[in-house]
């Protein structure tokens, strides 16, 4: 990689506010662990252990969902360098991705003084502050680019997360002040290389394991105590609605590692059907906890409440009947039969 990713620090001082005892400061330093142990080095989307590497990313988002959400930029980023043809980056670089282009301000890249260079604000930054360098989408004169960036010179946007869920990752707007950018692929790459559906399934690994620390909660309670015919069945429904998505993710993660090219087109597919799938199985089962056991966990239980809570945001990278549509106009153009 060129000098614009090596050596990066993490962004100004004037920019930490995060507090020493704040989950958001445990969780960028369990990152930051992570990644130097080599927790990280998670097997390559399509390279024949995809189940594998979706297994670790579950694990994770059993331990702590913010931390699975850095920990799943910084190996998505990986995995597009490698798959773009960039240089390894540098042992200890924390990475993320912050490719959302929502409506409003976004970031432009322009070509000057024989390089490319950023402006503007990007949001939803996850690990704004933990990053080391990221990789981020522009709009540039010949269309939407991917570059690589230091964090170095960026400058976050306070307050602009102050949801309650998922306010450990970290994740905030940033501005581009003439940031000097080292592009990869050319317009259009991001999208169009077949990593980019990979990793959108991969995604959904991280929602489910989410749900199920939340339903081994309701196991645990059956376990304990009588807690009745209704929470029963309902930890009925929830077995068999973890069941039907962690199959969902072997199945896709086998067809993946059997067509990583995605020579048969059906990736795009694939990754809304998965998404939608483990997207609708979360759901049930926060609903269905909640139902069970009441107040209770919600009230009492600080881990319990805070994965519910990030967890209900986390799923919103699902884009509910906006992806189901799309995936309807695939099952009709494709000839889907059942």
């Amino acid at each position: 990689m060129s000098g614009a990713v090596q050596g990066a620090r993490l962004l100004s001082p004037a920019t930490q506010d995060q507090s020493a005892c704040s989950p958001g400061s445990a969780v960028a330093s369990a990152f930051a662990d992570a990644v130097e142990s080599g927790r990280l080095d998670l097997p390559r989307p399509g390279g024949g252990r995809t189940r594998e590497r979706w297994a670790l990313l579950a694990d994770l988002a059993g331990e702590d969902l913010c931390l699975a959400r850095l920990a799943e930029g910084h190996a998505d980023a990986l995995a597009i360098l490698s798959e773009l043809g960039a240089a390894p980056p540098p042992p200890g670089t924390r990475w993320g991705v912050w490719a959302a282009q929502p409506p409003g301000p976004g970031l432009t890249a322009r070509w000057a003084a024989d390089r490319w260079r950023l402006d503007g604000t990007k949001q939803y930054c996850s690990g704004a502050r933990s990053c080391t360098d990221a990789l981020v989408t522009a709009t540039a004169p010949d269309g939407d680019r991917l570059f690589a960036v230091s964090t170095r010179d960026l400058w976050v946007v306070p307050g602009t997360w102050p949801a309650t869920g998922m306010a450990a990752s970290d994740t905030l707007d940033v501005r581009f002040s003439d940031i000097a950018a080292e592009p990869l692929g050319g317009p259009g790459s991001y999208t169009a290389r077949p990593g980019f559906t990979h990793g959108g399934a991969g995604v959904a690994a991280c929602w489910y394991g989410g749900a199920r620390a939340i339903g081994t909660v309701l196991r645990a309670a059956a376990a304990d105590r009588d807690v009745g015919p209704h929470a029963l069945a309902h930890l009925g429904a929830v077995d068999i609605a973890l069941y039907t998505a962690k199959t969902a993710l072997d199945v896709a993660a086998a067809e993946i590692d059997a067509d990583p090219e995605d020579r048969s087109g059906g990736g795009r597919l694939r990754a809304l059907r998965v998404r939608a799938l483990v997207e609708a199985v979360s759901t049930e089962v926060m609903l269905r906890v909640g139902r069970a056991l009441g107040a209770g966990p919600l009230c009492r239980d600080e881990a319990h409440s805070r994965r519910v809570a990030d967890l209900t945001v986390y799923l919103r990278q699902h884009h509910a009947e906006r992806n189901l549509a799309e995936l309807g106009m695939l099952v009709t153009s494709r000839g889907v039969t059942w």
